[in-house]
């Protein structure tokens, strides 16, 4: 079987958000969406996920049009639903609904078996000093990397 490399980032997840617990979900897809998917076509940027009648779905996922379709086409920003076990559903409602948190796509990618699915991960928001510390770690990480390349 061919090698899929599909591996969609969500850069900006771990600077806005600090990720409290991961989980890795299937998505309900159409036969034209996980065709995009496969020619590396997605973007989870700007999404988020939401429960609807205890079913969590990813809104604002951006999965383009599949070029070779007909009018059997998708829409590029429809809900999907994702395929969770009840347990972690109940428990991920739970922490939504009492403590504020939010659940953030992280990757989108496609497994051996080929196919497609999703990290997401309980995150709360960052405040603008928790960012600030972010980015002097980050800075300060890369200075030690080049004081550290000089003296090999």
């Amino acid at each position: 079987m061919k090698q899929n490399r599909i591996n969609i980032l969500n850069r900006k997840a771990k600077f806005q958000y600090e990720i409290i617990e991961k989980y890795t979900a299937g998505i309900k897809l159409a036969g034209t969406e996980i065709k995009s998917i496969r020619a590396g076509k997605a973007g989870i940027a700007e999404s988020f996920c939401e429960f609807h009648r205890n079913e969590l779905y990813v809104i604002n996922m951006n999965i383009e049009e599949y070029s070779h379709a007909t009018y059997f086409n998708h829409k590029p920003k429809s809900e999907r639903k994702l395929l969770l076990n009840k347990r972690e559903l109940k428990k991920l409602e739970k922490e939504v609904s009492q403590s504020g948190l939010t659940i953030i796509p992280l990757r989108l990618f496609i497994n051996e078996k080929g196919f497609a699915k999703l990290d997401i991960a309980l995150c709360k928001g960052k405040k603008i000093y928790d960012k600030r510390e972010t980015i002097k770690d980050r800075e300060n990480k890369r200075r030690l990397d080049r004081i550290q390349k000089e003296y090999k």
